[in-house]
């Protein structure tokens, strides 16, 4: 993927070895999103600075290493690369090459139980994967609503819910994060019921 990193995939954590590579990075099953519609690879850091690369019906076997600036250097069929580690979060990787302005991103498959074998098969997975932290965000989380001029709250979602079903208040009354200082977002309580 030829972009700038960081304006396609904003808040990017860079690999910390002490906190990643036993926990995030080896023996994880990494499916590579960049021509997924061509070929499916499958990448496994091992432990032992082999990289596995399963593709179809081969694997083949290469090495990687990281230095204590924690650039990785990968030997790859086109020769050795060096690219920079991040994490979006636990399950998406990102490997930026360092002389070129490209990337790689990949989905780390180990606990999904299905398939990525293609792009909508990973369109699939992160709407799934953020539509279910966003439910998580916004269930324990606490906004105010405006109706008729007049400010209430901090309610849960759930509550306003409640509120809404004994028709207490309308589901289209303007609310407000408990973080945020006005109701410029235009974002109403039936909006945050249909997330849940």
């Amino acid at each position: 993927m030829r972009d700038n990193l960081r304006d396609v995939i904003p808040n990017l954590k860079p690999f910390d070895y002490s906190m990643h590579h036993d926990s995030l990075l080896i023996n994880q099953q990494w499916v590579l999103v960049n021509g997924i519609s061509e070929k499916k690879s499958i990448y496994t850091f091992k432990d032992d600075h082999i990289l596995e690369i399963a593709r179809k019906q081969s694997i083949i076997e290469t090495s990687w290493t990281v230095d204590i600036q924690n650039v990785f250097s990968i030997e790859t069929e086109d020769g050795l690369i060096t690219v920079k580690a991040y994490f979006k979060d636990d399950d998406v990787l990102v490997l930026n090459h360092q002389n070129k302005t490209e990337f790689a991103l990949f989905i780390n498959s180990t606990n999904y139980t299905e398939t990525l074998d293609s792009v909508e098969d990973i369109k699939i997975f992160l709407r799934k994967k953020y539509q279910k932290k966003v439910s998580d965000l916004i269930y324990d989380h606490e906004f105010y609503y405006i109706e008729k001029s007049e400010e209430f709250g901090p309610f849960t979602v759930e509550a306003l819910s409640e509120k809404v079903k004994r028709e207490e208040i309308s589901m289209y009354c303007f609310v407000r994060d408990i973080n945020e200082y006005d109701y410029s977002k235009r974002m109403r309580i039936y909006d945050l019921i249909k997330e849940l």
